[in-house]
């Protein structure tokens, strides 16, 4: 049994495919199925059901998977553990973000990371919750921001901090004067959200259908439309302090919501198992430092 044979088998198993693997393993498809075959005369099982073009693992496949996917942590933990003795931090780094979270987040703490550390070649990636979830699980993204609870076995959640979620309503309604605002008061009204894909945006509709809150006015992916819309009258949304925090326009006025602990939890995330470098150090101890609470505008 070696090393790249391991590779070469978790490669396949996690897509699915020989020629996927071998095209993310950057050898030849046949090289890559010679190399499953030695391994699984070498073990006397088949690791693999071949099925047309896609394949599955065997019984004996799913029992060497977990223990292969340990050794291959266990390798690259110690090779980033050598290639760091005794530096500073160096290397690159790879975060991601979800995009409810990332431009208000991240941006501060990359021009405070980029100048203590400018050696760092630091590489941010936006997506949904569950494409991180995968990305910090396989390795691909050293840390991750987003939206607790998140629940895999792989990972370690920390959370930063907690944000209420604020009503946000045009200047001009007719509640905006009222301090005090409950959901059942906006029954009637016209929301606009965030996509359902969002994290966010599937939290906020739970809770409006809770509250009997049915008129969904409109979605868009971006909280920055939805806050146009709020501005130009269009309807009323639920939104994290964050984005209030970054409204300057003052065309929206923000409430908090009685009746109710309506919030959310900012954490990041990291791989269980894997070794963490200098450079990820670093950017978690800024993240616990800037991090703590919002920005207010």
């Amino acid at each position: 049994m070696e090393v790249h044979q391991l590779r070469y088998f978790v490669a396949v198993a996690q897509t699915g495919s020989f020629s996927r693997a071998a095209e993310q393993c950057h050898v030849s498809q046949p090289a890559l199925s010679q190399q499953i075959q030695k391994l699984e005369r070498s073990l006397g099982h088949r690791l693999f059901h071949r099925l047309g073009k896609r394949v599955a693992l065997s019984e004996a496949g799913r029992l060497l998977l977990q223990q292969a996917q340990q050794i291959l942590t266990l390798l690259e933990n110690a090779e980033r553990q050598v290639k760091d003795f005794d530096q500073l931090a160096h290397g690159q780094l790879t975060v991601g973000a979800i995009p409810t979270i990332a431009p208000y987040v991240l941006p501060d703490v990359i021009q405070a990371y980029t100048r203590r550390f400018p050696q760092v070649e630091l590489l941010i990636h936006e997506d949904l919750t569950a494409h991180l979830v995968d990305a910090v699980g396989t390795g691909e993204l050293d840390l991750a921001l987003a939206a607790l609870p998140i629940h895999d076995g792989r990972l370690v959640c920390e959370a930063l901090f907690t944000e209420p979620l604020l009503l946000a309503l045009p200047r001009q309604h007719p509640l905006a004067a009222r301090r005090r605002i409950a959901l059942e008061d906006l029954r009637d009204e016209r929301f606009i959200l965030l996509d359902e894909m969002h994290c966010l945006g599937e939290q906020i509709l739970a809770i409006c259908r809770h509250e009997g809150c049915h008129r969904i006015g409109c979605r868009s992916s971006q909280l920055t439309t939805v806050q146009a819309l709020i501005a130009l009258g269009q309807g009323i949304s639920l939104l994290p302090e964050m984005a209030r925090a970054a409204d300057n326009d003052g065309q929206i006025v923000y409430r908090p919501l009685a009746g109710g602990d309506y919030q959310r939890t900012v954490g990041v995330i990291r791989h269980r198992d894997r070794y963490h470098g200098a450079a990820a150090v670093q950017f978690l101890k800024l993240l616990r430092e800037r991090s703590k609470r919002p920005k207010r505008g």
